[in-house]
């Protein structure tokens, strides 16, 4: 793959005499052409743009990424008003009933949508809010924390925060976060910023704060805030209960007479389930695992490692996150982690790799919108595929396979009260634009308190002072994009319940539902996506009610003292 820094003159001059020809079209095919032209335009700007992020955050400190991601932050959001004008001209055809009824709805909806959220008065604070993003990036990614006699980053503290000694842990949990403690100002700052310019767009546009601008930008077509709230409100009535019991668990399974925050990272013992080989030995045993799985999975993940689309070795300068990319015009997906010898190394494979297939299989949709789904469906093909892949985790944990298992569906649970927490976090914070890092700080320790009531930071001031939330690159990176992971939380559950947990022959038709979904890619609004794989809404309580009782009644099932 060669990376060329597209010029932007030449690509605008295209862009803007094709959008001329759609609007000025005399049929629908000449103006289909026309359509057909600009997305391939804006594949091929969006593949310079995500290889170029790909480098940097494969080496944030290399000069010459860091000159092209500033290239992107500056020069997106003038890309964004070509792109809003092709919007404008797609939804005001004379052919616009042509085009639902040819590649439906969904695109039409989905353009409505976006040129809600954007307008070109604010394309310098758009170009603002990227470089504050990648600031935020290397920040993180800047952590040199001696540990052990040896200098590590924050993945590599990991391990040490699972460790069977609880000195050990402690040591390398203060060390974490002692981290994020020391640039505690450099945080604050960045956020601050990062606030007030959203506040500024969304004022400038015309809604009272972010909060809609953020909805509309994440292009949430049938749902809104009061879904979303009452969503909370179940979580908090069904899985903050059952979180607290499980917890109970932990601690009697680790032998404390009080959980610690910073014993929250091992589930039993005698230590965590950890993969029993390396990342590449990781990575082959995965071949294994997809060539078994499904005849698309197999195709799908030979594609992946013949053509070296994966990076899951942790080094200096990388980026301290894990995500699944696609490189439209080589129609390929690409997979970057950070391994480091935990049982997160598995769920992070099946994990992205359940994005990464999804963009497989979807490559062969028209355009952008549909190849690339909105976010909460998105993480249904990832969060879902950690749970399909259990009848393989044997090739990975071998012994210790059922360790694993027990402590990934505990984590599930445990995730979903602290994943509504920062979503409440981040719609008080959008009400609250001007409020003080200290406010922001004390709403945060509110809120663990509602949700994750067993915490105990024992004598960390920064964490006991509300500074936990600094190290979710979400809340800086992307506002509002964590519901989407306790949506599709409660959808993958009906995945594990159906073809996982209840058997009966499920799994097969279950796999092709999942399979079914993933080639639908986004050419349908989120709550039909659902109902096309045959699950059941997210924000139905009644689901939500079924699902928490059937797992604690698993977990109820199983003695935990065998681990």
């Amino acid at each position: 793959m060669k990376y060329e820094r597209p010029d932007l003159t030449e690509t605008g001059k295209e862009f803007k005499n094709l959008v001329a020809e759609l609007k000025t079209a005399e049929s629908f095919e000449s103006a289909d052409e026309a359509m057909i032209k600009i997305n391939n335009l804006r594949n091929s700007f969006d593949t310079m743009r995500v290889m170029a992020f790909i480098n940097y955050s494969l080496d944030t400190n290399n000069e010459q990424f860091i000159k092209e991601q500033d290239y992107f932050d500056n020069n997106v959001p003038l890309f964004a008003d070509l792109t809003n004008n092709y919007f404008a001209a797609l939804t005001t055809s004379i052919f616009k009933n042509n085009f639902i009824e040819k590649y439906g709805k969904q695109l039409i909806a989905i353009s409505e949508m976006v040129m809600k959220s954007f307008s070109p008065e604010i394309v310098e604070q758009l170009q603002k809010e990227n470089h504050l993003n990648s600031e935020y990036t290397k920040l993180k990614a800047s952590a040199k924390i001696m540990f052990d006699g040896k200098e590590r980053n924050l993945q590599e503290l990991d391990p040490y925060m699972e460790s069977t000694d609880r000195e050990t842990r402690k040591r390398a949990f203060e060390a974490y976060w002692g981290f994020f403690s020391d640039n505690k100002e450099k945080f604050d700052e960045v956020y601050d910023k990062l606030v007030a310019l959203r506040n500024e767009m969304a004022v400038k546009l015309g809604f009272k704060n972010f909060i809609e601008m953020g909805y509309a930008r994440m292009k949430r077509i049938d749902y809104d805030f009061e879904m979303v709230k009452k969503f909370r409100e179940n979580v908090k009535k069904y899985l903050v209960p059952l979180s607290v019991k499980l917890r109970e668990k932990q601690m009697k399974r680790i032998g404390v007479d009080k959980l610690m925050a910073y014993d929250l990272y091992i589930q039993f013992s005698k230590g965590n389930a950890v993969p029993k080989g390396d990342p590449e030995w990781i990575m082959n045993n995965g071949k294994i695992m997809y060539k078994e799985l499904s005849g698309e999975t197999a195709e799908f993940y030979d594609f992946m490692m013949d053509n070296d689309l994966m990076d899951v070795y942790s080094r200096k300068g990388k980026a301290d996150m894990g995500y699944c990319e696609y490189i439209s015009d080589y129609r390929s997906p690409y997979i970057f982690a950070n391994m480091n010898g935990t049982e997160d190394d598995i769920t992070v494979l099946t994990h992205e790799a359940g994005h990464a297939f999804q963009a497989y299989s979807s490559r062969d949709l028209e355009f952008k919108e549909y190849a690339e789904p909105t976010m909460e469906t998105a993480e249904i093909h990832s969060m879902s595929m950690e749970f399909l892949t259990y009848p393989w985790m044997n090739l990975f944990f071998e012994v210790d396979t059922d360790k694993f298992k027990f402590s990934h569906l505990n984590n599930a649970i445990y995730f979903l009260p602290y994943g509504v927490l920062v979503d409440e976090f981040q719609h008080w914070v959008y009400e609250n634009p001007k409020a003080a890092p200290s406010e922001r700080n004390a709403r945060w320790s509110e809120l663990e308190k509602v949700y994750l009531p067993h915490l105990d930071y024992g004598e960390n001031e920064f964490l006991k002072g509300g500074g936990r939330w600094q190290k979710q690159g979400h809340i800086y990176e992307a506002p509002f994009y964590y519901i989407d992971y306790c949506l599709a939380q409660i959808c993958a559950f009906q995945f594990w319940s159906k073809a996982i947990h209840k058997g009966n022959g499920e799994y097969k038709k279950s796999l092709e539902d999942y399979i079914k979904l993933c080639k639908a890619g986004g050419s349908k609004a989120f709550l039909e996506l659902v109902k096309y794989a045959n699950l059941e809404s997210p924000f139905e309580e009644s689901v939500m009610k079924r699902l928490v009782g059937e797992i604690e009644k698993y977990i109820d099932s199983i003695d935990d003292r065998e681990f």
